[in-house]
């Protein structure tokens, strides 16, 4: 099992240097396919879903040069023959998850039946994820909300808390289950207030499992049961 875990994307040369390991060659001769649907929550989700597509510069991922960019919507794979879908995985060699929200991308990753696929196509493909990407891939995670969703079966409690002096709803919910730690991204990031380091201590008290908090140089580079910070940045792991 191959994951790179991420708060922003290939910032750097040393996540870059991760993902060429991981792949086991150049991108230039990878297959990738990218997966938006954790950006369709939120307004504007159309625009960001493009920007996805088309590539972000301070967020690299898509335009790092791939021998073929594909594009997988797990919202629509309940409504076709598994046949048809199936093997455009089977020919990859990444699947790159983009951001947004990770309760609705666990919500996807299992009502698609892909999350049950994960573990044996992860022997070949590499998953890359970006901020709620990477977040989805935990067994247990949380997410701070302002107007929180409704409606999703895999969250396990809801409160409200204070992060420093800003009010959110803290939500537990499942993930797919790759890893057997959390995630919290942009760690330390200025437009990322809820993830200050005073506020991810409290944000972290509340998971009953480690939480690494990594920011948008930093990556979580997984093989087997084999747990490696590739970073040029700034991280920190609670709960340990």
């Amino acid at each position: 099992m191959k994951l790179l875990l991420t708060s922003n994307g290939i910032t750097n040369q040393s996540i870059h240097s991760a993902l060429v390991g991981l792949l086991g060659k150049p991108v230039a001769e990878a297959n990738a396919l990218l997966i938006p649907t954790a950006i369709y929550p939120f307004a504007g989700s159309p625009g960001y879903a493009m920007q996805a597509i088309n590539g972000r510069p301070n967020a690299p991922l898509s335009q790092l040069g791939w021998q073929s960019l594909g594009l997988l919507e797990l919202s629509v794979l309940p409504s076709i023959e598994k046949e048809i879908w199936l093997p455009g995985l089977q020919q990859a060699d990444a699947l790159l998850f983009w951001g947004g929200d990770p309760l609705f991308l666990a919500y996807w990753l299992q009502a698609s039946g892909l999350a049950s696929l994960l573990p044996s196509l992860l022997d070949k493909l590499v998953y890359v994820g970006v901020s709620a990407g990477s977040i989805a891939a935990s067994k247990l995670f949380g997410e701070a909300y302002t107007n929180p969703p409704g409606g999703f079966r895999h969250v396990l409690s809801s409160e409200e808390v204070f992060l420093g002096d800003i009010k959110r709803t803290l939500q537990i919910g499942h993930g797919v289950g790759l890893v057997d730690f959390a995630l919290i991204p942009h760690f330390c990031n200025p437009n990322h207030p809820d993830a200050s380091l005073t506020n991810a201590e409290a944000w972290a008290k509340k998971l009953p499992v480690p939480v690494y908090a990594i920011d948008d140089q930093t990556a979580i580079k997984v093989v087997d049961n084999s747990v490696e910070v590739v970073s040029e940045g700034v991280w920190k792991l609670f709960n340990v």
